[in-house]
């Protein structure tokens, strides 16, 4: 089927106050712009379409909270009624349609009721999520400048509280974009100190609320901004439009996961990531699933059997997760013998995504679950699935460390560095023709021309995915890397850049690098290299354990910086460029060649010593 016919079709599965006649307007490239004159509104078609078509007492949401021995099940009726109200306490306080509201919130149904309120209104949310420190959280608040920011006074992990709410008024204090109301979740096992006429209360505002209907949009409107890490540090706020969105996901429910309306879909990600927003709260309720909303962990709530209980208690068809989480539970139990336990026999397929599947863990969740593992590709850019093995469409021989070929509407290529494309086999910059399909960004918020300079200045007539790999014989597309300095630390992708430049700050520090380095469980850590100012005499582990607290404080936990080593100075080329390539390939034991422009070749003895020191390569 060509691309224009799969995506009328799919259209049609959506309902529209205005039906668009327009398939794509492409006067404008790379701002393609899919169903321009459609109408629509994504919280009906998430919720109030299935009550309408008399499937209100259907289950729409399953909480499971082991952090706080909590379970709660909401029907579409229910949860329809808990978002309409939660609609009219944004409204009451001047949330209209094209203001933002920011999100910041654990893993509680309050965060998915808050994010389709917004879309009912028309108002576009930007969730955050609860690892970023106060300052990136302020960068957040001043580029997004939303007019109500949603929050929990605190998270719930499985050995302490996260203070949320202390480092929103942080934030706030941080950022030159003030808002005029915080609504604040309070949890019962932390008290909160509320700032007068700023601050209300969840609970207070739901009671005095009188539910309100869905807000017509546009097709092109935005539904949310979701910020990624950048190669500057600065944030790029990725746009997601309305109707080419809600039409993919819902396409890709019964295309790639063949899921049904009734079935159990778990997507065990967090909605501050693009696969919580895809996957928790959007895809599953468009398709008529129930979607589950784990807080948790898939170990030590309480053991190793923890996503093989919610599995059997729930009776989930489709589990998406990261390799991240199936190295810890095969860290924990490498024999499977929690599985022993739990009847899993509704269980059909396990999808996996985040970073690359190591052969290794994709084979022993094979082993151990015995039904189809599909690694799959994609982005927070694109917002679904570019390469998958499509469940609904036809099921591929799973090949390791391949998420399998290209998903109906996108069409991948390989490039050198020149724009040419290479040989079957080699590997180059996976790249995606234009116009990309419906459901992917459509531009980076208050950003356009940095939109056009990052994506598609390079190629063009072509996304720029970022990363490199190559497509075999069979069509097989193979991701093998980043091609930029963005690191992925269990599926979450953090610049090098924004941390070192948290680093340089130290006072002591003359100049630095940070690399990612394989890590076994969550696939890349950051470690940083420092160079001191000379003549420094304090002792370097107390510059070190600085530098270290330091990315906590600026970045936050989400950075998982924990490695450090200081060197006499870092290796560059005569033109002064770092080689970062080179340390990375020292660290991880990859074989690597003196690079030509070397400027100093005894300087890498020097790094390859410091490495050695704290257990790399081989750490």
């Amino acid at each position: 089927m060509d691309s224009a016919k799969l995506w009328q079709q799919a259209a049609e599965d959506i309902q529209w106050y205005q039906k668009p006649t327009t398939l794509l307007d492409s006067d404008s490239p790379p701002f393609y712009r899919w169903f321009p004159d459609g109408v629509t509104n994504a919280c009906f078609n998430a919720l109030d379409i299935h009550v309408e078509q008399g499937r209100g007492d259907c289950t729409a949401l399953i909480y499971d909270s082991p952090v706080t021995d909590t379970k709660k099940q909401y029907t579409y009726k229910q949860l329809l009624k808990e978002v309409a109200l939660f609609a009219g306490v944004l409204s009451n306080r001047g949330v209209s349609k094209g203001d933002r509201v920011i999100v910041y919130m654990p893993m509680v149904p309050q965060a998915l009721i808050a994010m389709l309120a917004c879309a009912r209104l028309g108002a576009v949310h930007s969730v955050v999520f609860g690892g970023f420190a106060s300052n990136e959280l302020a960068v957040r608040i001043d580029d997004a400048q939303p007019k109500v920011i949603v929050c929990a006074n605190c998270g719930v992990e499985p050995s302490h509280l996260v203070a949320y709410k202390p480092l929103l008024d942080e934030a706030i204090d941080l950022a030159t974009n003030k808002p005029e109301h915080c609504i604040v979740l309070n949890r019962p096992m932390l008290d909160t100190a509320m700032v007068k006429g700023r601050d209300l209360d969840w609970e207070q505002e739901i009671a005095s609320a009188q539910p309100v209907a869905c807000t017509p949009v546009n097709a092109n409107d935005p539904l949310y901004i979701l910020y990624t890490s950048g190669t500057t540090g600065q944030p790029k706020g990725v746009v997601r439009d309305t109707g080419g969105y809600i039409v993919a996901l819902k396409w890709s429910m019964k295309n790639v996961y063949n899921v049904e309306p009734g079935d159990v879909y778990w997507a065990a990600s967090d909605i501050g990531w693009v696969v919580g927003h895809s996957y928790i709260v959007y895809g599953p309720l468009l398709a008529g699933n129930a979607t589950v909303m784990y807080e948790g962990k898939p170990v030590g709530t309480p053991d190793p059997g923890a996503f093989w209980r919610v599995i059997a208690e729930y009776d989930v068809k489709v589990l998406f997760t990261a390799p991240t989480a199936f190295r810890a539970i095969r860290k924990a139990d490498p024999q499977g013998e929690h599985l022993k336990h739990h009847d899993l026999s509704g269980l059909q397929a396990l999808f996996l995504a985040g970073e690359r599947c190591d052969p290794n863990t994709l084979e022993w969740a094979q082993e151990t679950l015995q039904v189809p593992v599909i690694d799959h590709w994609w982005q927070t850019e694109s917002g679904w699935p570019i390469c998958s093995n499509c469940l609904g469409i036809e099921l591929l021989p799973v090949v390791p460390g391949s998420p399998a070929r290209p998903v109906p509407g996108y069409d991948v290529q390989v490039l050198d560095g020149e724009g040419n494309a290479v040989k079957e086999g080699d590997i180059g910059a996976l790249v995606i023709k234009s116009p990309l399909p419906p459901g992917t960004f459509t531009t980076l918020w208050r950003a356009e021309e940095r939109f056009e300079d990052t994506y598609f200045s390079k190629y063009p007539g072509f996304y720029e995915t970022g990363d490199a790999g190559y497509i075999d014989e069979n069509g097989y597309v193979f991701v093998m890397a980043r091609t930029d300095d963005v690191i992925n630390i269990a599926g979450h992708r953090l610049s090098t850049g924004a941390i070192e430049e948290v680093l340089a700050e130290h006072e002591d520090v003359a100049e630095c690098a940070v690399i990612g380095v394989k890590d076994q469980l969550k696939g890349q850590l950051p470690l940083g290299l420092l160079a001191l100012n000379t003549g420094d005499k304090r002792e370097p582990s107390q510059v070190i354990a600085e530098a270290i607290q330091l990315v906590r404080d600026k970045i936050g936990p989400v950075a998982a910086f924990k490695l450090c080593v200081i060197v006499e100075s870092l290796p560059k080329t005569r033109s002064g460029k770092i080689l970062r390539g080179t340390m990375r390939d020292i660290a991880d034991g990859t074989p690597w060649k003196l690079p030509a422009t070397v400027e100093d070749p005894t300087v890498l003895d020097n790094i390859t010593a410091a490495l050695q020191s704290i257990g790399y390569p081989g750490g």
